[in-house]
């Protein structure tokens, strides 16, 4: 089967949709080689319309302005992002949840190196949008590749895995960052104690250190290679959640093995 079945009494787009989705689909196409070869402040409407054979009032039929279609590429690089995650996690087995988290967190670092201009728009300083964009397309593509680490850190939560800090000394300032941080992510809900918010910010907020360091170059006047740094860090942070740490090439012994 080459086309997914339509549920029950959904349409078939229409011949102009589909002319519609494909146009849309090429300016987001040119949009990011253009993101990639000149960063976002090399985005232009008028470069995307002169290449497409275009004028840039013909754009707005499709898009809003330049900063909607940057909302639309960084929703679609969250969208690959995600993809690659859940692909590197799909490989590991299901009850293997300590695997499953090296996994995809290597799977992660791995993207970001291979798409280095795509990172920093992603997670680098947010560009200044003009008031009123729609950044919903972009906030829901990032819950969705959040989706596989926040599930396998409440699983983590659920079976106590780690103990949890002494709420005292969450201030009622941090606490609402904290809540602000986790319904941004999509991370449990309200009844998820805040204490476990704290945790998981603070392990995102290394291991995400480290991987913006090596992106952004900032230790490269000390080190060549990143890649222990984020090994070590890694091991310290899931021996402390209780997590069984797994060296790369253990890894890739385990991985060959199963596919002999």
């Amino acid at each position: 089967m080459t086309k997914p079945q339509l549920e029950q009494g959904e349409r078939a787009p229409s011949r102009r949709e589909r002319v519609r989705e494909a146009t849309l689909a090429e300016i987001k196409g040119i949009a990011r080689r253009h993101l990639v070869e000149q960063g976002a402040a090399g985005v232009s409407l008028r470069a995307i319309a002169r290449e497409m054979g275009m004028t840039a009032p013909g754009l707005y039929r499709y898009v809003s302005g330049i900063d909607s279609l940057l909302v639309l590429i960084t929703a679609d690089m969250f969208d690959e992002l995600a993809a690659a995650v859940a692909a590197a996690d799909a490989g590991v087995p299901a009850r293997d949840t300590d695997r499953r988290i090296v996994t995809s967190l290597r799977a992660f670092r791995r993207w970001a190196l291979e798409h280095r201009a795509e990172f920093a728009v992603m997670f680098g300083p947010r560009a200044r949008l003009e008031p009123g964009v729609d950044l919903t397309p972009a906030v829901e593509a990032g819950k969705r590749f959040g989706a596989t680490f926040f599930t396998l850190f409440e699983r983590l939560v659920r079976e106590k895995r780690f103990e949890l800090p002494d709420g005292r000394s969450i201030t009622p300032e941090l606490e609402r960052e904290l809540r602000s941080f986790a319904d941004l992510c999509g991370f449990g809900d309200s009844r998820t104690p805040v204490e476990a918010v704290m945790v998981l910010s603070s392990c995102w907020v290394r291991l995400y250190g480290v991987v913006c360091m090596e992106i952004f170059q900032h230790l490269d006047f000390v080190m060549q290679d990143m890649e222990p740094l984020f090994e070590s860090e890694l091991q310290n942070i899931l021996t402390g959640l209780g997590v069984q740490y797994e060296s790369p090439e253990s890894s890739n012994v385990v991985t060959m093995g199963k596919s002999d």
